[in-house]
């Protein structure tokens, strides 16, 4: 079997990587979220591994960091094969985004292994796609040009309509990103990330309707008895990115006017939930007591 190359740390230069122990998450985990990953556990003692690694080898040369080929030595790093559910090898592994999504045991002609790669990599929709959303902070403009090609070239492609929509929305075209979140939930769901977006774009309408932060605190202020005029300095509090003491104002709204204005601000509330990471705590907290309201 032909020796892996070990050249450095560049996904460009390092098509053939052998795995360690230390370095694995770095390896295989975090790299398949840039590039596609496949993992090869094989032992020198194995025949048909000896069979299988230079076919592997080859095309990882071949296809020029269209993926990376990380070979796994099981006498080395048996634990890991184990964790994988490795029972016999040589077992191949094709992980992208940090997730494994095909694989196959012992082995292959090289026809077929040309197969499983082409389903393991990106449509050209989808390589499109990760541009743009590495071009997103430093050039929004050619990212919305990425995504609106790749949707051109796969209407179904979700990470690209969802992109769009969050660019759209960050350059404030938001009844066009409402259209793309539209076109996503025709499928019956939404992605966490789709689901980010919507609330923002809620977000934006709602403080669009609040009006200006200071005039809606002053309001408040005057007005301490006025529900309505409390939840717009709530969505405008929201809209400014202040999400905690808006959910304390929005929380305070579901408690005193449930079926009133209370159900707007729940609406809000989870706006803000869809907003923030699953695991703010912020959001964990507010959920858990408007849990306990509800």
């Amino acid at each position: 079997m032909s020796s892996p190359e070990n050249v450095g740390d560049t996904p460009e230069i390092d098509v053939i990587v052998e795995a360690t122990r230390e370095g694995f998450e770095r390896q295989v985990i975090e790299r398949s979220k840039s590039v596609p990953v496949v993992v090869d556990f094989w032992a020198e003692w194995c025949g048909p591994c000896r069979m299988l690694g230079p076919v592997l080898e080859k095309l990882a040369r071949e296809y020029h960091g269209a993926f990376v080929l990380v070979k796994a030595d099981t006498e080395q790093l048996g634990d890991i094969a184990a964790a994988f559910g490795v029972q016999g090898i040589p077992a191949v592994f094709g992980l992208r985004d940090g997730q494994i999504v095909d694989a196959f045991v012992g082995v292959q002609s090289e026809a077929m292994i040309r197969q499983w790669l082409d389903r393991l990599l990106p449509s050209p929709a989808q390589r499109l796609a990760a541009e743009a959303a590495a071009l997103e902070a430093s050039d929004p403009a050619a990212a919305e040009a990425r995504y609106r090609e790749a949707i051109e070239r796969d209407p179904r492609e979700a990470k690209a309509r969802i992109g769009l929509a969050r660019v759209l929305e960050a350059q404030g075209q938001q009844e066009e990103a409402r259209q793309q979140i539209a076109e996503l939930e025709r499928r019956g769901f939404l992605e966490p990330e789709a689901e980010a977006v919507k609330a923002r774009l809620a977000l934006d309408a709602a403080a669009a309707d609040a009006g200006d932060l200071a005039a809606a605190r002053a309001e408040a202020e005057a007005k301490p008895d006025d529900l309505l005029a409390r939840f717009k300095l709530a969505e405008a509090l929201a809209a400014a990115g202040q999400h905690e003491e808006a959910l304390a104002i929005c929380l305070d709204l579901v408690e005193r006017d449930r079926q009133g204005v209370g159900e707007q601000a729940r609406q809000t509330m989870l706006a803000i939930f869809n907003l923030l990471p699953p695991d703010d705590p912020v959001a964990v907290d507010y959920r858990r007591k408007l849990s306990f309201v509800l």
